[in-house]
């Protein structure tokens, strides 16, 4: 009986409504597979998020590899740069290393006439005067002829002049004088204006400078040096006249050969004077000076390093020249003698010291010795000989040049965005051809009298007007560029004795 009890109590008994609500086991297997494929689905979905994620690292991994790649590259080419930089003035410094027969002195023993015009009292009695004094040493003072003119510069500089005239040990012509400016043939400015231009009176004032050598009162010379108010130095003066240009004869090869002049350490002054082999201006003024323009032959020359850069025209600061071409009394010689002149065309100037190039070339021309070689007409730059206009410049130039081979991919960057060279109307004239120029005529009213003189500019452009003219060409067409340079009729001590007239607008040059 108890274990029939045991059994009943044993028996499975009915669920209530709250057993009910369990799953039976067919709603549990059903629960298992939709658990189950949740499961593959976030699975799935978390692969795919991973995966995205591996692929976003993957990108990121390459691109970061790029940067590190041009990183790299970077660093490589910036120190590439340090090392061009920092071994070219070293190992490939420019016109630093002077050619071994350059030794600063007069081994033939030439006969020199040095002409100079100089006002500045304070260089007369310092460096200038000194390094003059040295110069007459170095190239013999039986070789030497000194002549010296400057025109109303005042009590100072004549007695400046005095006391180098008592050191000068060689013959010499030192002379203070008056240049009496109503004897200029002038220029119309207005039509009750004459003006003298500048560069008239500067040309007659170095004529003046030359007149000994020209009548032949001072004897015959191999060489005429022109010195300007220049710091330099004696043996540089001595190597420009007797080792640029030699041949192997020992002797040199040029009619004219030019230093070159610094205003300060890199950059270059004479920009009026000089022209390249083909008669184009220079481009922006530090090394290497002139454009690729046309076959860009002067600009080649000085990345060569010779120190017989073929040009038109120079002068920076001290120039030598046969100094036959400028005796009245030649043997060997037909043409003229030079002397230095200006252009007498209004609003067109161009410097006496590029004008005597152009002139010494059609002489050369005109004589047997003439050139045949293109593009070079015997007159030259030598870029190892350099001047300046202050102690402080000139001491920097021999560190300063050492870099200049640095300066040449950013000097043709340069030219180009300024627009180097500019244009030149008559740069390609030769002498004796017959051209076409527009020239300036001035007309009336007249007009009356005023207390200003100097301020002309507006007044030049309201009356006048441009004229093609029919013309023979003379020489220094490539010399030439618009505009005007008078003197003035009064100036203040101190104050500069010209002005500068911009030509008026509508002139039509052809290129």
């Amino acid at each position: 009986m108890l274990l029939n009890r045991h059994r009943d109590e044993y028996q499975r008994i009915a669920r209530d409504s709250l057993d009910s609500s369990l799953p039976s086991d067919s709603e549990f297997q059903t629960f298992e597979i939709e658990r189950q494929s949740r499961g593959r689905r976030s699975f799935a979905s978390a692969f795919r998020r991973w995966k995205s994620g591996h692929g976003t690292h993957v990108r990121l991994s390459r691109s970061s590899k790029t940067w590190r790649l041009l990183l790299r590259c970077a660093v490589a080419a910036a120190s590439l740069l340090a090392v061009y930089i920092a071994f070219t003035p070293i190992f490939n410094p420019s016109y630093s290393r002077r050619p071994s027969h350059y030794t600063g002195t007069n081994p033939h023993n030439e006969k020199v006439f040095i002409a100079a015009n100089i006002v500045d009292e304070s260089l007369i009695r310092g460096a200038w005067g000194a390094a003059i004094l040295e110069l007459i040493d170095v190239l013999g003072v039986d070789n030497v002829f000194l002549s010296i003119y400057e025109n109303d510069s005042g009590s100072g500089t004549k007695a400046a002049l005095k006391e180098l005239r008592n050191k000068v040990k060689c013959k010499s012509a030192i002379a203070s004088g008056h240049i009496d400016l109503d004897t200029f043939p002038p220029v119309q400015i207005l039509p009750d204006e004459l003006r003298v231009k500048r560069v008239a009176y500067l040309a007659e004032v170095r004529n003046m400078a030359i007149q000994p050598l020209v009548t032949g009162s001072a004897g015959k010379f191999d060489k005429l040096l022109f010195v300007n108010d220049i710091v330099f130095s004696p043996q540089d003066a001595a190597d420009l006249l007797f080792a640029t240009k030699i041949g192997p004869d020992g002797r040199t090869h040029y009619h004219a050969a030019c230093a070159m002049d610094f205003v300060n350490s890199v950059k270059f002054y004479d920009t009026f004077a000089l022209r390249d082999s083909e008669g184009h201006n220079i481009g922006v003024p530090f090394f290497p000076w002139f454009t690729g323009a046309g076959h860009g032959i002067s600009r080649k020359d000085v990345l060569s390093g010779t120190d017989a850069v073929r040009v038109k025209s120079c002068w920076g600061g001290m120039v030598a020249f046969e100094a036959k071409w400028f005796e009245a009394n030649k043997t060997d010689v037909t043409a003229p003698s030079l002397e230095f002149r200006a252009e007498q065309e209004i609003f067109w100037e161009a410097s006496e010291c590029c004008l005597i190039h152009a002139d010494l070339a059609a002489a050369v021309s005109a004589t047997d010795h003439g050139h045949t070689e293109p593009f070079d007409s015997g007159i030259y730059v030598n870029p190892y000989i350099r001047v300046a206009y202050d102690a402080t410049t000139f001491s920097w130039l021999e560190f300063t040049r050492r870099f200049e081979r640095l300066y040449a991919v950013p000097h043709s960057w340069l030219n180009w965005i300024v627009g180097r060279p500019t244009f030149q109307p008559r740069r390609e004239e030769e002498p004796g051809d017959k051209v076409m120029h527009q020239e300036w005529v001035f007309d009336g009213p007249q007009l009356k009298a005023r207390a200003n003189r100097d301020d002309l500019t507006t007044e030049v452009q309201e009356h006048g007007h441009w004229e093609t003219v029919g013309r023979r060409a003379r020489p220094g067409g490539f010399c030439g560029s618009r505009m005007l340079l008078v003197l003035k009729k009064h100036w203040d001590a101190g104050e500069r004795m010209w002005e500068h007239i911009p030509a008026p607008a509508g002139v039509k040059d052809y290129r």
